[in-house]
């Protein structure tokens, strides 16, 4: 075979002392063939260049059914984030077809409701979840009927996923208090922080790495409020509205998830003398304008495009791959300042 010639089933079965019946089961993501035969039909086809590859991920020789399962409600960063996974996976051959699944709420509930929609045809699934036990329940029988998952924006692991696609939320969380210290300059005060929910790991871990950094590099700094609002934004312009009252002198705010436009609404509202630095997560339309605006002083950005380009790069890599698990790398986050804003 010279080097111009695409393989063959039959050059990968040769190569790997296997049938050419056995080979196309493991192609085709069929049953019926033992792990160790994945393991040699894979390796085999990925050493005579059979497979194609993206970004040195090796893709399935056959397109894929791909779902993803997505709290949208009104966040914008996950109807960004759906917006982009359709228009990727449209643009990609290898995806047969792209679904995606609005699910109610964060609950396990919700997420049991719509997983009872998953076609049969699905290959490969990609999820924003929390980290319960339900949940885990849930994305592990997901794996076990033979379907490949990836976990975006919020980690889960506990459940058996192929991957993560997302940023590393702890190192975010750091870093959001290293600006807030660094814009403050050495003032000492109160903070406020508004939680978006804390049965997000990532919502957690955010908050987790802020306070870690103030305790070790800014004492001087206090969170003497810490508001879960679960995405609301109508909680979070109340408890805004709280801690201006209760802190006339409040130095900064730090929105670790959604809830951005309640904070935004308070801060015209309330007018305070001194605005205090206002930090929070993802550029959406929203946050652009705040930015230009100064209500807003930074956004740490996940990149929605890049997550939702990865997330489908990721699944249909573990859906090629005999592997379990695909090599971990994070999404670098990207810090946005009203002299930066990409253009959209």
């Amino acid at each position: 075979m010279t080097a111009t010639m695409k393989a063959t089933v039959a050059d990968i079965a040769r190569s790997c002392g296997l049938s050419t019946a056995t080979v196309d089961r493991v192609l085709n993501n069929r049953p019926g063939a033992s792990a160790a035969n994945r393991h040699r039909v894979m390796e085999a086809a990925k050493q005579l260049g059979y497979l194609p590859v993206v970004d040195q991920v090796v893709l399935p020789s056959r397109p894929a059914h791909l779902e993803f399962f997505l709290p949208i409600g009104s966040n914008a960063f996950m109807m960004d984030l759906a917006n982009h996974i359709e228009d990727y996976a449209a643009r990609l051959p290898l995806v047969a077809s792209c679904r995606i699944h609005k699910l109610a709420g964060i609950s396990p509930n919700a997420l049991q409701a719509a997983v009872e929609n998953l076609s049969l045809k699905a290959n490969g699934v990609g999820a924003i979840a929390i980290d319960h036990p339900r949940t885990r329940n849930i994305l592990r029988e997901i794996v076990e009927a033979g379907i490949r998952l990836v976990t975006l924006v919020s980690d889960v692991p506990g459940a058996p996923r192929s991957a993560y696609v997302g940023i590393d939320n702890r190192v975010a969380g750091r870093t959001a208090a290293l600006l807030m210290g660094r814009f403050l300059g050495g003032r000492p005060g109160h903070l406020a922080m508004i939680v978006g929910s804390r049965s997000y790991r990532g919502h957690e871990e955010r908050e987790m790495g802020f306070r870690s950094v103030l305790s070790e590099e800014f004492p001087n700094l206090t969170v003497t409020s810490a508001v879960e609002i679960n995405d609301e934004p109508d909680i979070s312009y109340t408890a805004t509205m709280k801690a201006l009252h209760n802190e006339p002198e409040l130095l900064g705010i730090y929105c670790v998830g959604a809830g951005r436009s309640g904070v935004a609404k308070a801060l015209l509202e309330a007018k305070p003398q001194r605005k205090p630095v206002f930090i929070c997560h993802d550029l959406t339309r929203a946050t652009r304008g705040y930015l230009v605006d100064d209500l807003l002083d930074v956004v740490i950005d996940q990149n929605a495009r890049l997550i939702a380009e990865q997330s489908v790069i990721r699944l249909l890599g573990s859906i090629a791959s005999s592997a379990p698990y695909l090599t971990r790398k994070f999404i670098e986050p990207r810090l946005i300042f009203k002299e930066n804003v990409p253009v959209q």
